[in-house]
């Protein structure tokens, strides 16, 4: 079949890092653009995203959230306004300089992410009290220049993302959106695909440049590292005061607006991927899936290929009324085999197989591909497969979570952290507040302050590197 369709070659515990991307070329979701640093979505992967994008447009409506769109092109002029925002995003930005072979004046900006463009914006949209709350959203792609530590769906150079920016009247109402939102990403990831996430917020250091503070869900990877999942950012006035973002309240007094942002990329795919896979390739959660069940028809000869097929279509249209996706493998001069390993790698929730000798006992056999079990059902059980969907769901998001708990440690004298670290995990270690001690551990271990869990305040132990009183108690961790 040629060396491009050979199976995963290593396995995921010996090399985690060739694994993964074997994974990811192989089960055909991405691939490589011509250009380093970028990807190409297949359609498997594009339809993961797809799926994940119809959830959060449902959850984000019912918020009052709508969709909108921005040019991916920014003038340096106003990125300018935000001096201490941009920053921190200079040394990954690409320039346009030329329109044809004409320089232009103001250079533009390749959207690294869109603060600036939309403030602009909002500052001309809201006059008055009556504008407000201001909810949108954007899908679109970002583009931070990452050329040499490259990883699909990690960390590539443009990536599919959304971006939502809302303004409000008061801090207590933009708090609370900024609540809202998190809690709309740790359902849905922990709802779809499966991936149990820590949700709180981020130390002073690590916060997003230009917000009051950011609320962040981080997951632990089977390799030990963390990786963040999503943020959402309370921006206070920090924007609204340089962009001149105002409303006129009842009494027509004019106030600068509270604002936040947030946003998820499709590194939840790369997580998906991390969490679920084994060393047969993808293994996939049945609601992101784009294929929940295929069915492979066995027969040797003609005779035994029309009764297979005429069962087959049968089985096809009773699980497509109940909105089952399927998909029914009849690729001829394949064997059964190739297309049962070739569907393994792709992590097809549930394979069918049926033939002659199944339709003589009146059953199928049904395979599950998160845990490979193999069952039987009569053809009168069919009404079981969606059950069956939503218990491997709920099967798959309770073994990671069982594995996140066994590489996630309670550690609070400092030797032990540094001996520890090089395996990696979430580490919950006590801690003073102080960046000098957040700085060291990171300096001396690679770990940072991944999330302050809501709820973890404390004042009962010692610093795990100071020895002073303890403040919190927060995940430290190295990530991606």
């Amino acid at each position: 079949m040629g060396k491009q369709n050979v199976g995963i070659t290593v396995s995921k515990e010996e090399d985690f890092s060739e694994w993964y991307t074997q994974v990811v070329l192989k089960a055909k979701l991405a691939d490589y653009a011509p250009v380093k640093g970028l990807i190409v979505l297949r359609p498997d992967g594009y339809s993961i995203w797809e799926s994940l994008r119809t959830t959060f447009d449902k959850k984000f409506a019912r918020n009052g959230i709508r969709n909108g769109f921005l040019p991916i092109l920014i003038p340096e002029s106003l990125l300018g306004k935000e001096q201490k925002h941009f920053a921190g995003f200079n040394p990954e930005v690409f320039w346009v300089t030329h329109s044809g072979t004409n320089e232009i004046g103001d250079r533009l900006a390749l959207r690294p992410t869109s603060e600036t463009l939309a403030y602009t914006l909002y500052s001309k949209w809201i006059q008055s009290w009556r504008d407000l709350p201001l909810k949108m959203n954007f899908w679109n792609t970002a583009l931070r220049a990452e050329i040499k530590a490259t990883k699909p769906f990690l960390r590539t150079s443009e990536f599919l993302w959304q971006e939502g920016h809302t303004v409000h009247s008061t801090k207590e109402e933009a708090e609370k959106e900024v609540i809202k939102i998190l809690d709309i990403y740790k359902n849905t990831v922990e709802e779809e695909l499966a991936i149990p996430v820590s949700t709180g917020k981020k130390s002073e250091k690590e916060k997003f440049v230009g917000a009051i503070y950011t609320t962040t869900m981080e997951s632990i990877m089977p390799d030990g590292k963390a990786l963040q999942m999503g943020t959402s950012h309370f921006l206070g006035q920090n924007f609204s005061k340089p962009f001149e973002v105002k409303f006129a309240d009842k009494d027509n007094v004019e106030h600068f607006a509270w604002q936040t942002s947030w946003g998820v990329s499709w590194r939840l795919i790369g997580a998906m991927i991390m969490i679920h896979g084994d060393d047969k390739g993808l293994v996939l959660p049945p609601k992101v899936a784009p294929m929940q069940v295929v069915i492979v028809p066995i027969y040797k000869n003609d005779e035994g290929k029309n009764s297979v097929l005429s069962k087959v279509e049968e089985i096809q249209n009773k699980l497509e009324s109940k909105d089952i996706r399927v998909h029914v493998d009849d690729r001829e001069g394949m064997s059964p085999g190739y297309k049962f390993n070739d569907w393994e790698l792709k992590g097809v929730p549930l394979r069918i197989e049926i033939g002659p000798k199944d339709i003589e006992n009146q059953n199928i056999v049904v395979a599950k591909r998160y845990n490979l079990e193999k069952i039987s059902l009569g053809f009168t059980e069919i009404e079981k497969i969606p059950i069956i969907l939503d218990e491997i769901q709920t099967q798959m998001l309770k073994k990671a979570k069982e594995q996140t708990e066994t590489i996630t440690l309670n550690i609070s004298d400092y030797s032990e952290f540094k001996s520890k670290i090089e395996k990696g995990g979430f580490f919950n270690s006590p801690w003073c507040g102080k960046v000098e001690c957040e700085d060291k551990i990171k300096e001396e271990t690679g770990a940072e302050i991944r999330v302050i869990p809501f709820g973890s305040e404390n004042i009962n132990q010692k610093c795990i590197y100071c020895n002073e009183q303890s403040v919190s108690t927060p995940i430290f961790a190295r990530g991606y």
